[in-house]
């Protein structure tokens, strides 16, 4: 994700390596390929579920258009039986897997390439935990979904490659879905810069 430096390696991004990104390149390139699902969830308290995801539209320069927010919503089992979301929903007025799940409808708005989800069930109860492994799953057939867990469980049931890592090490390597390679093409590098309204910048400093 970029968030810290490593001690050694690269990613390579559509023929870009890593080695020469600044640390506004990494915030770019986080912005433009890869959509973050924190344990903690990373939400502001005092903003609604829809002004949370729309952010991450903003930071990208473009309208948070309230329909594509809902289908998002809808997408990610946050909407009642008349399709109705949570939308208009205070963060501080969700459940731990509402918010959960308003973290991960956050990532996908901005329709990342890869999705990095650190401990995502790790405050959740089983079942809820269930069903967002479900989504993921889902996820996982038109994205990159990495998962870091330490539930070994969920990691056999819902994996389809399984990197056992113990003290920094990689100890195990199975990858239990034999994939074909894809070509992508020859892609270049291209971010989408950062960056936020003087008004929303501003709302946020207070």
């Amino acid at each position: 994700g970029g968030l810290d430096a490593p001690t050694s390696g690269e990613i390579i991004i559509n023929r870009r390596s890593s080695a020469t990104f600044s640390g506004a390149d990494f915030d770019n390139y986080r912005n433009t390929y890869v959509g973050i699902v924190f344990q903690e969830y990373n939400l502001i308290e005092n903003y609604t579920a829809g002004v949370n995801i729309g952010l991450a539209l903003e930071l990208q320069g473009k309208k948070a258009d309230k329909e594509q927010i809902d289908a998002i919503l809808r997408k990610v089992g946050l909407a009642d039986s008349r399709g109705v979301t949570l939308y208009n929903r205070r963060v501080n007025e969700l459940s731990g897997g509402q918010k959960q799940r308003v973290a991960i409808a956050r990532a996908l708005i901005k329709k990342p390439e890869i999705i990095l989800a650190d401990e995502p069930t790790g405050a959740l109860d089983n079942k809820t935990g269930e069903s967002l492994y479900e989504l993921f799953k889902e996820l996982s057939k038109e994205k990159l979904v990495i998962v870091v867990t330490h539930d070994k469980e969920s990691a056999e049931k819902y994996g389809d490659r399984i990197i056992e890592l113990a003290d920094g090490e990689i100890v195990s390597d199975d990858e239990r879905v034999v994939r074909k390679d894809i070509d992508n093409g020859e892609k270049d590098c291209n971010f989408i810069k950062s960056r936020l309204s003087l008004k929303r910048s501003v709302a946020l400093g207070i």
